[in-house]
């Protein structure tokens, strides 16, 4: 098991084997062997990469719950059931990790010394199964899957630009104004040229153009800050540069849609103690984050944690990566 593990990790028999000190040979082996136990296929085999079944899939999740409850066993008799440790991979959008996610680190590891947190920042979606990761955050509609997600907050967004950029060029009064304007997008894969805005009640995706396509939104805030152009952001990237002055909002109310927030996780009754206590840490904080309130102001509701766990235990449900 361990070793189909490592071979889903490293997507090659061979790069498993050289990880694991093994030949290729015995790694195939030892993964046919249990094909033939099983009775069906793990992988998808091709010249460029190995993919996994559904039937893979599934005993890839059942074998990291069941060796993770075995690690735990093992680490519960040598260092006490209480004690939370080892390593806990997260994977969360550049901006939410830098303005809500990293400022609860220092509190979290002062409770938690022996938790290791491998952190990315990516606004690219990630595989929580290929990429190891145990919580991932991520902003808008959900696949259904096995995964459960946790409910943070909503995401709203504002249409802001610099006082300077708007001195020399004008403030947008109408939607219609935003073609003589440079709008500043991204740059995903998954994204189109268009911004999602309110109209007559409705959401309509209204095309735009712009000089810049970034791949995060702190290099939209900044060059918005810097008078380039127009930027469509979510409000807890900008709230302090508007409270401060450096950005205002523009066409307000029709910056369009909203999208729920969630942290994403392998559940069930093996959830492994150090992502239990991390998420149980981090979401109550981080809905406070999203609604504006500050750390202090944080640490006065959530004292004695009784908020975070009843939280914790509204917010849960199965639903999609």
């Amino acid at each position: 098991m361990q070793v189909f593990l490592r071979v889903v990790e490293a997507g090659s028999y061979s790069e498993a084997a050289r990880r694991l000190l093994m030949t290729p040979s015995t790694v195939s082996k030892l993964i046919g062997r249990i094909e033939v136990r099983l009775g069906v296929r793990l992988f998808e085999r091709s010249t460029r990469r190995l993919c996994l079944t559904s039937e893979g899939r599934m005993y890839y999740e059942k074998s990291l719950a069941l060796l993770a409850e075995l690690d735990g066993i093992e680490r519960g008799i040598s260092r006490g059931a209480a004690t939370a440790g080892g390593t806990i991979r997260v994977n969360v959008t550049v901006s939410f990790g830098i303005l809500g996610l990293e400022p609860l680190l220092p509190g979290f590891w002062e409770a938690h010394p022996d938790i290791v947190v491998d952190l990315s920042l990516s606004d690219e979606i990630v595989d929580l199964y290929l990429d190891r990761t145990d919580v991932a955050f991520r902003v808008g509609p959900l696949q259904d899957s096995a995964l459960v997600a946790r409910r943070i907050g909503v995401v709203k967004r504002r249409i802001v630009a610099s006082p300077d950029y708007i001195n020399r060029l004008g403030e947008p009064k109408r939607v219609e104004d935003l073609s003589g304007h440079n709008c500043l997008g991204f740059n995903f894969r998954r994204s189109a040229p268009v911004w999602p805005l309110k109209e007559s009640g409705r959401i309509v995706d209204r095309a735009v153009s712009g000089s810049l396509l970034a791949n995060n939104a702190q290099t939209l805030r900044r060059m918005a800050i810097a008078g380039i152009g127009l930027a469509r952001l979510a409000d807890y990237h900008i709230r302090d540069d508007m409270a401060a002055g450096r950005l205002v909002e523009v066409l307000e109310g029709t910056a369009g849609d909203e999208e729920q927030v969630h942290a994403l996780y392998h559940g069930g009754p093996r959830l492994p103690f150090r992502v239990k206590v991390f998420l149980d840490f981090v979401c109550p904080r981080l809905t406070d984050f999203m609604e504006g309130r500050t750390l202090g102001q944080q640490a006065v509701q959530l004292s004695g944690g009784k908020i975070a766990s009843s939280s914790a235990r509204r917010s849960s449900r199965n639903v999609g990566s």
